[in-house]
């Protein structure tokens, strides 16, 4: 079997994801073509032999439904001969692009394949393709009776089970702000960026963050329906310790290693090893602490053996419940901040923590990177890396 190598990755800075934000007048599809092109400027490639691109994204419907994978790709300038496709496994949908494509790779279906994604909340707003829909159905709704739950309360559930406080939740959002704000003051993401305007850095980066502010931020989801389900939580979710809404894409270039090879290209990385896990849908966000586990099964590896973390912030109670179940040590996860500040343009964000990852890789010149991706409907992908 072919390994499957990472050649190069790239993502857009990411935009707020409402109106007035940076990318509110660009269409997704074209803020989709960004970091496409990118990869055939940064690598020489010719896109003709690209057997195929993957792509996330979660809402698809208006500007981002029709397999916006296909359109981007034209978008971006590749031939008509190169095919697309979207999937859609919620937040880790580009993740989940990166897994198919390694997949084909290994399996000998693609010699040269593409993974990316795209969300533009601005434009599609959150929740856009489920507005009004039964989408899981009488059966599913019987066996998780009175309803299933929706993920601001499933973070709420999360940090009562764990038993953090709020003081707890808005420390670890504070610390990614400021880890965000050095690693851009720093340079550590020019190397990551395909510029799309004017926009230089993450737009909602606010280097000014701190715990006493974040204190003052009123509950995002304490209304009086789930206060009378959950009697038991005690409260503490805010918009400062969640991620926020936004646009953004990223992209990345996965080949064998002999088509590496014969195309001149130099790997940064190799998809060591990947997997999914399904977990509880009322917890939901909880997924990633299996993933993990099976994960570092398949590689072989353990929690130590990874020299960097990339956790997605959906919310600050997911990322310390993970770090509490598996030990590993918070000076590895997200050290040039995460979603909380970066921010989480949905279908994009799997690729651009990979991104993200394979830089801190050779900035800290670590061998083995993991990346873990909570999703709606208790699901998560866990992916490890390893520098070449």
């Amino acid at each position: 079997m072919s390994s499957a190598v990472i050649v190069d990755a790239v993502r857009t800075p990411v935009a707020k994801g409402k109106p007035g934000g940076a990318y509110a007048e660009i269409h997704p599809v074209d803020l989709h073509a960004v970091p496409l092109r990118a990869l055939v400027e940064r690598t020489g490639i010719d896109p003709v032999v690209v057997d195929d691109v993957i792509s996330g994204a979660v809402a698809q419907v208006g500007e981002q439904s029709g397999n916006t994978a296909r359109w981007a790709l034209l978008a971006a300038g590749y031939p008509e001969s190169v095919p697309g496709v979207t999937v859609d496994r919620q937040c880790g949908s580009s993740q989940q692009a990166l897994h198919f494509a390694a997949q084909g790779v290994i399996a000998g279906a693609y010699d040269v394949a593409v993974a990316s994604g795209v969300e533009s909340m601005s434009r599609i707003p959150i929740g856009s393709q489920t507005l009004g829909l039964d989408f899981a159905g009488p059966t599913v709704a019987a066996r998780y009776a009175p309803s299933l739950i929706p993920q601001g309360i499933a973070a709420e559930r999360i940090a009562a089970r764990w038993g953090f406080s709020r003081t707890q939740l808005d420390e670890f959002a504070a610390l990614s702000h400021d880890r965000a704000t050095r690693a851009w003051k720093d340079g550590l993401f020019d190397g990551e960026i395909a510029r799309v305007n004017d926009l230089a850095t993450d737009e909602t980066i606010r280097s000014t963050t701190t715990t006493e502010g974040l204190a003052g931020l009123r509950l995002a989801f304490a209304d009086d329906a789930w206060t009378e389900r959950f009697p038991e939580i005690d409260w503490k979710v805010t918009a400062g310790n969640s991620s926020p809404v936004n646009d953004g894409a990223a992209a990345l270039l996965v080949t064998s290693e002999e088509a590496a090879q014969r195309l001149g290209l130099r790997p940064r990385a190799r998809v060591h090893s990947f997997a999914v896990a399904g977990d509880d849908p009322l917890f939901m966000l909880t997924g990633i602490i299996p993933a993990t586990q099976k994960v570092l099964e398949r590689a072989g590896l353990t929690i130590d053996d990874i020299d960097a973390f990339e956790v997605n912030e959906a919310f600050s109670s997911v990322v310390l419940a993970w770090q509490a179940e598996t030990g590993a040590s918070l000076e590895k996860v997200n050290v040039n901040g995460g979603a909380i500040a970066i921010g989480h343009p949905l279908g994009g964000s799997g690729a651009r923590l990979t991104t993200t990852l394979l830089n801190v890789l050779e900035q800290r010149e670590g061998r083995f990177g993991l990346q873990v991706m909570c999703e709606a409907g208790g699901l998560a992908n866990a992916t490890i890396i390893e520098r070449i």
